[in-house]
């Protein structure tokens, strides 16, 4: 009950809606508070207008704003928080014109951002949180924090305010401020903060640097992850500052020795070293010897006599292996090793066990189409040119003498033992028939032997000692041929007269019908063979042997 001095004064003061006055808080319940602001009955304030409605306590002096005086129980109508936002916000419109900054609690998350609570409420974009959007706003409510009043709305009365500006404007003064005292060679803390193929990026407390991969490590990194996660922390070298850019270069090999600095003593040319296959290529294959220190075995460094295709097929991965230095390249950080060096170079003596004239035995190992190699030893093959197969016959393939797999007997022609080859002859096993031609033919020798080729323009003849004879169009009937195939077959017998030798040109002619013809016939042929002009003269067999394998190609 009120005191009758009590009830005067009260008497005396006015109550309006829309007022702002003091209040005693004189019940705390689960979702009101009762206040007593002098007038007949008491006052109801939401529960959820208080920030913490435990810290409330009966007997606190409040402000609240009267909405009604009466509601339907006659109850006044409070608002504590809307008291507190008529009183905060001639503060806020200053904070605002001057561009200020401001402390709030974040209140609740709603569509788009945080509900802050800076006297009165202000909305917090999503995107103005911090630097990066927080994907759990949630973990915001409760916190309080500094913000920057960025707009406001005096019609509206809402605000919007941004904590990023402070973070980027708090970052960038720390960035310039480690730009500043940042110099090459300190050494500073940092953070894993993002991997790439080509390094990663490490956070200086304000500062992103690079941390390039050829930085990370002496030896060979196929990525940045093989040395680092998000979020580990390590010491860096500063390597390079660029202050107008903001870029800074950074290093974690340069904390440790060069292994590179003595390789030269380390691993002298020659010597005999041990390392781990750590890599396959194509090419070769890379040797660790030493952490930061790796040496290429090129493909050709891996046998003296093995044709290797790739490393992969003599070498593993993580193969423990021995190898020697066949060179240094310093500034390249490059070493040369060799496997094959550790065995003698067979080609080495194959000067003095295979000298020309030499007789030799081995195994036809490969055709090609200028030749045949035959293997003499383990490693060590001699190739047999199709010009030296035969010497009589033109042979357009080697296979029309030899196959793969035969075993034969040939001479050695050369030795090139700097590009690892030796000249293997098949017709140097005996004399060439040429030599002595006149002892095996004569002009007017009558002939027999069997026809092997048809061409146009004559047929040839096998004849004794591996040599050819040809037989023009025109020798072989007293009447006119058109057509060889029609009077000749390939493996027919026939008889000729021998009717032309030239030694020099390595050639025979014959004819078929001079076959029974008198001495002074076969003059008289003579006279007509030597007549014919040169392109005319097929007589001449390399030539000959041409046209024919042409001929039977289009037949």
């Amino acid at each position: 009950m009120l005191t009758m001095e009590e009830a005067l004064k009260q008497s005396h003061k006015r109550f309006a809606s829309g007022e702002i006055v003091k209040g005693t808080v004189i019940e705390v319940r689960p979702k009101e508070v009762l206040v007593d602001i002098g007038y007949k009955s008491e006052g109801v304030i939401p529960g959820n207008e208080f920030m913490d409605l435990k810290s409330v306590k009966v007997g606190d002096e409040i402000d609240v704003l009267i909405e009604k005086l009466e509601n339907k129980e006659g109850t006044v109508v409070l608002s504590h928080e809307k008291a507190e936002f008529k009183k905060n916000w001639d503060k806020i419109l200053t904070i605002c014109n001057e561009g200020g900054i401001i402390t709030g609690k974040v209140k609740a998350v709603v569509k788009g951002g945080l509900v802050v609570n800076v006297g009165v409420e202000a909305f917090l974009p999503s995107s103005q949180i911090d630097v990066i959007t927080p994907k759990n706003l949630a973990g915001f409510v409760g916190n309080s924090y500094e913000f920057k009043v960025v707009k406001i709305n005096q019609e509206r009365q809402n605000i919007v305010l941004s904590r990023r500006e402070l973070i980027e404007a708090e970052r960038t003064e720390k960035r310039n401020r480690l730009l500043s005292e940042m110099t090459p060679g300190d050494i500073r803390k940092g953070t894993v903060k993002n991997i790439t193929d080509f390094g990663a990026f490490i956070d200086l407390n304000g500062l992103d640097g690079l941390l390039h991969i050829t930085d990370m490590s002496w030896g060979r990194l196929s990525h940045p992850s093989e040395v680092l996660k998000v979020g580990q922390e390590l010491d860096v070298v500063v390597l390079d500052v660029n202050k107008e850019k903001e870029r800074v270069s950074l290093g974690l090999k340069q904390k440790m020795t060069n292994p590179w600095d003595n390789i030269e003593s380390k691993y002298p040319v020659g010597q005999k070293v041990k390392g781990k296959v750590v890599s396959l290529v194509p090419y070769g294959a890379f040797v660790q010897l030493e952490p930061g220190v790796e040496g290429l075995v090129h493909v050709t460094e891996l046998s003296w006599t093995k044709r290797i295709a790739k490393p992969g097929d003599v070498l593993k991965q993580d193969q423990e292996i021995e190898a020697v230095v066949l060179g240094i390249n310093r500034d390249e950080q490059k070493i040369s090793l060799g496997v094959r060096q550790l065995e003698s170079n067979p080609w080495d003596s194959a000067a003095t066990k295979y000298s020309p004239g030499q007789k030799v035995k081995g195994q036809v190992r490969n055709l090609t189409s200028y030749g045949a190699f035959v293997e003499l030893e383990e490693g060590i093959d001699g190739m047999i040119h199709v010009s030296d197969m035969s010497w009589t016959r033109k042979i357009n393939h080697p296979s029309e003498v030899i196959k793969k797999g035969d075993v034969v007997e040939a001479v050695v022609l050369e030795v090139d033992r700097p590009n690892q080859r030796i000249a293997l002859g098949l017709k140097q096993l005996g004399a060439d028939p040429w030599d002595n031609i006149e002892k095996l033919y004569k002009v007017g020798d009558l002939v027999s032997g069997k026809v092997t080729k048809l061409a146009s323009f004559g047929a040839f003849v096998g004849l004794q000692h591996d040599i050819d004879g040809l037989v023009h169009i025109s020798q072989i009937s007293e009447e006119r041929v058109d057509k060889i195939k029609n009077v000749l077959k390939a493996g027919q017998e026939v008889s000729a007269r021998v009717v032309k030798i030239d030694k020099g040109e390595r050639r025979i002619g014959l004819s078929i019908k001079a076959a029974s013809y008198t001495d002074e016939q076969i003059k008289e042929e003579q006279k007509i063979l030597d007549a014919l002009k040169p392109g005319e003269d097929l007589v001449a067999l390399q030539h000959a042997f041409d046209a024919a394998d042409e001929a039977v190609k289009t037949e």
